[in-house]
């Protein structure tokens, strides 16, 4: 039997020990004696019992024992409400009536619902609509004298059979959300939220506790450091028979995680013996297990369990006396006191983890703890990223390894398998409690050409290590094939480039403003083939070795830092001169002093920028990547020094072409200017133009690779980048006609000579034909 109470339910009426379930049991219990043994005939005095609390209001279930199988309740019951109402606990019988009309529903008709009222239920009838009381709405809705008609003014589709309905939780509304009780064995509530579109409670949040562990939290409470190996026999045990319900429930992970926390805090002040530590590991090996990291991903979106579980792994660690081994599924603990050089490796299935510490000070106890399951359970959030919870630009894809010494170590050796092949940018890390994160600081990666299934991670201090690796770079032939392919292009076209260059170079520096342009166009080119050739130099290296040595690649990345910016400042340069060429009309300027302007701006410049990150980032993986042969992104934050000055220069360039563009349509070029010199300045104009805008693009493609996985960035980046040569040579050399006509010129009086020295040669081994020439030479 049950009845419904008027008031708000409390998480503490689940708790049959509360005093709040107490007190109100306690009340109803009163009042049900009171009624019952006056108003019902056949009832057995004291037999009443309330058996728990309900959400809905609050639902009071009960029951009783009867001499008689055919009671009247109807006087009774009243007198039960009555009693509870004198004692200022409303209760209130709700029809379990669904269907209130006569008829079919039509819109902008009155509708009348009615309510039956039943036998048993006394007192006046209350409507409740979507939560509210109808009667304050007297412009929609009107009641009959005894309440038992609901009429409708002005139905509507809304009016229609849109909430969530069940038994236990009643009526609601979309988005709505109500708790409900947990299953036969659990204690807590189960959070529902109304579905909109298939009107269903459908459950959102899973507060349910298995009892048995909700009653050992209880006693945890309480407990005492005498008691502790009873305690921990008794949870492992527990948790060991209910494997099944406790990996199902991420409430009861949570609560077993509580319950070690404790445990932890409380031994800090004993010596934890071999007994207590592996039922505490027995136990922390089921809740780490394969099956339960679904439930880890919920508890790692709400709250730091994970982290609390290693905080009381680390905490219980400094507290094992006498040297001795466990061995689980998923984890190995091995305690051992030596003087000498330590190495140990791991048993455990699917794990090879080698630790190694080549140099212990005089006598040290030394424990390691290898998780093989843990890199499921612990957030991936690095001290540099720690609002994200889970990071999903990287993964822990090894195991996770606890090291604790009684003596300082300054050396420690780690060699970690790889779980995930297909990911790179392997960081050695610590969980970094204080940060709450994980942190590379001390730790570095140490390359190894031969063992690719391996990392190798040295570290000077001891805590909690494991390996973060990212999906960069991408493993994706497709993507290399562009990238090569590319770049050759690009390099054979700026070869092209070159060599017309040098084709044309004597005819097409008639004056300052053609020398200017050709000069501009040769630095651009023979700074992007440069850096092309540091970028393959870059990319041998990255194959051979990942992560890259430091000292290999640093030469490589340099000069692509400095000839990827010389690129960026001699389009700055083509863009100022047009500009003082255009706007500064009556300004002169010597071609030398030009020249030494434009080398000093267009290599000085770079040059100090590339020497400046050097210096500011000097140190193990903090001027490159760990990913490639670039400008590390992820400690140092290097590649900024490349980003912040191309895309300065894009935006110059931009406003100079607004500018010049701008003097140009209001006046054009000037009477003055010379054709050839006009013609000039147009190249240069449709290169800045043209140029600038695609360079900027790139690289700003360039940033997107930096902090996204997808695909389709990296491969658009991978064509515009490696692509820039043939941009290079089609929009600053082919186009420009005057290179054309040079070009033309130039090869036909190539060929126009090499034809008549040919025909020379024969005409002059026929005897008497030598003095042709000379007749030639004096008719002109």
């Amino acid at each position: 039997m049950s009845m419904t109470l008027s008031r708000n339910f409390e998480d503490s009426l689940f708790d049959s020990t509360d005093k709040n379930y107490l007190d109100l049991s306690g009340q109803i219990m009163a009042a049900i004696e009171e009624s019952y043994s006056s108003k019902l005939n056949g009832y057995i005095s004291h037999s009443a019992k309330v058996t728990g609390f309900r959400p809905g209001s609050v639902i009071a279930d009960y029951t009783i024992s009867a001499t008689s199988n055919n009671l009247d309740f109807t006087a009774a019951n009243t007198a039960v409400s009555e009693s509870l109402k004198a004692q200022g606990i409303l209760s209130f019988a709700q029809s379990e009536q669904t269907d209130f009309t006569t008829g079919n529903l039509y819109p902008l008709q009155k509708l009348n619902l009615i309510c039956t009222q039943p036998d048993f239920a006394k007192g006046p009838i209350q409507w409740i609509v979507n939560n509210k009381d109808p009667a304050l709405d007297n412009t929609r809705y009107t009641l009959s004298n005894n309440n038992s008609i609901l009429t409708v003014k002005n139905t509507s589709e809304s009016d229609s059979a849109n909430n969530c309905q069940n038994e236990e939780l009643g009526l609601g509304e979309a988005n709505e959300e109500k708790n409900g009780i947990c299953q036969s064995g659990f204690k807590g509530t189960i959070t529902y939220r109304c579905d909109g579109k298939s009107l269903v409670w459908t459950p959102v949040q899973n507060n349910c506790v298995l009892d048995l562990i909700d009653d050992i939290k209880s006693k945890a409470k309480t407990l005492v450091k005498e008691n502790i190996t009873d305690f921990m026999d008794n949870l492992s045990s527990v948790t060991a028979q209910n494997n099944v319900s406790i990996t199902a429930s991420a409430a009861t992970v949570q609560a077993i995680v509580d319950i070690l926390l404790i445990v932890a805090d409380l031994s800090q002040s004993i010596a934890i013996s071999e007994p207590v530590m592996k039922d505490f590991l027995h136990t922390v090996d089921i809740i780490v297990s394969g099956t339960v990291s679904s439930q880890w991903t919920i508890l790692n979106n709400d709250n730091n369990t994970s982290v609390k579980l290693l905080e009381a792994i680390e905490k219980i660690s400094d507290r094992l006396t006498d040297d001795f081994t466990i061995s689980g599924k998923s984890i190995q603990l091995n305690r051992t006191t030596t003087n000498n050089s330590f190495s140990i490796t791991s048993t455990l299935f699917n794990s090879t983890t080698e630790i190694v510490i080549p140099q212990v000070p005089n006598e040290t106890t030394i424990t390691i703890i290898i998780f093989t399951t843990l890199n499921n359970v612990l957030p991936t959030r690095n001290t540099s990223s720690k609002t994200d919870t889970n990071n999903t630009d990287v993964h822990i894809n090894g195991d996770v390894v606890v090291v604790k010494v009684d003596q300082t170590i300054n050396n420690i050796s780690f060699a970690f398998d790889i779980t995930d092949q297909s990911l790179g940018n392997p960081q050695c890390v610590f969980w970094n409690f204080s940060l709450d994160g994980w942190d590379s600081t001390g730790c570095e990666v140490i390359p190894s050409v031969n063992e690719k299934d391996k990392i190798t991670c040295e570290c000077n201090h001891t805590t909690s290590f494991s390996i973060l690796m990212s999906p960069f770079p991408h493993k994706n032939k497709a993507l290399a094939y562009i990238t090569y392919i590319g770049v050759a292009i690009s390099m054979a076209s700026l070869v092209i480039c070159l060599i017309i260059e040098t084709i044309v170079w004597k005819s097409v520096r008639r004056n300052d403003t053609s020398y200017m342009r050709h000069v501009s166009i040769v630095n651009i080119a023979v700074s992007l083939l440069i850096a092309n050739i540091c970028f393959f130099i870059g990319a041998a290296i990255t194959d051979q070795e990942q992560p890259p040595s430091v000292g290999r690649c640093s030469p490589a990345v340099f000069f692509m830092h400095f000839f990827y910016l010389a690129l960026f400042f001699w389009m700055l340069i083509s863009a100022l001169f047009l500009f003082y060429r255009t706007v500064m009309v009556l300004s002169q300027m010597s071609r030398a002093r030009m020249m030494a302007i434009a080398f000093i701006v267009g290599y000085g410049a770079p040059l100090l920028i590339a020497v400046i990150t050097v210096a500011s980032t000097a140190g193990s993986q903090k001027y490159i990547s760990q990913r490639a042969c670039w400008l590390n992104w992820d400690e140092s934050k290097a590649l900024l020094a490349f980003v912040i000055p191309a895309l300065t220069i894009v935006a110059i360039n931009l406003v100079v072409l607004i500018v010049v563009l701008y003097k140009m349509l209001r006046r054009g070029v000037g009477a003055t200017t010379q054709p050839d010199e006009k013609h000039a300045l147009v190249v240069i104009g449709r290169c800045v133009a043209i140029l600038t805008p695609i360079f900027g693009l790139t690289w700003g493609f360039g940033i997107g690779t930096m902090v996204s996985r997808d695909l389709g960035i990296h491969v658009v980046f991978a064509l515009l980048n490696s692509l820039q040569g043939l941009f290079i040579l089609v929009f600053g050399t082919l186009l420009d006609s005057k290179v054309r006509e040079s070009l033309q010129g130039e090869l036909s009086q190539n060929l126009s000579s090499g034809r008549t020295n040919n025909t020379s040669a024969g005409l002059a081994s026929i005897p008497g034909l030598n003095f042709l020439p000379w007749i030639r030479r004096r008719s002109k």
